[in-house]
């Protein structure tokens, strides 16, 4: 028998459009080798839920040390608009539900972080505190800074 994962309530179905709510994920506790192995130290996830009850995540990892990619805040935007723009790439995975923890949402005007504790023990787990945004629940876009 297999066992099947779902994500709660809040995940946003589908892939929104420019502008639209998708989550803003880490991995969890439980987060299996596989999908640990395709992320950095620090990586910004977003993503969506499948009807089939996995999740479709883009994440920007910042492997080529780019500095305009350095806060965490930065990598969520970038994923977030290689994801809703379609844009070619290989930094998106689908998975289990289980294997990640949703920390907020972004849309575009910005990022809302419901779970900071959450973002911050991946971030310290990544040894990249120094990425972490400042202690507020709202980040605007940034350009809307």
């Amino acid at each position: 028998m297999t066992s099947t994962s779902t994500f709660g309530k809040d995940t946003p179905i589908d892939r929104p459009n420019p502008g639209g709510r998708a989550a803003v994920f880490v991995p969890s506790a439980t987060a299996d080798d596989n999908v640990m192995e395709k992320l950095r130290a620090g990586t910004g996830m977003v993503g969506f839920g499948n009807k089939d009850g996995s999740v479709m995540v883009y994440f920007e990892g910042n492997r080529f040390n780019d500095s305009s990619l350095h806060k965490w805040e930065d990598k969520i935007f970038k994923a977030y608009d290689r994801m809703v723009k379609l844009a070619p790439t290989v930094n998106k995975l689908s998975c289990g539900a289980e294997h990640l923890e949703q920390v907020g949402f972004i849309e575009g005007t910005g990022i809302t972080i419901r779970k900071r504790d959450t973002l911050l023990q991946w971030l310290k787990f990544s040894n990249a505190l120094d990425m972490a945004p400042e202690e507020v629940e709202f980040i605007p876009h940034y350009s809307n800074r």
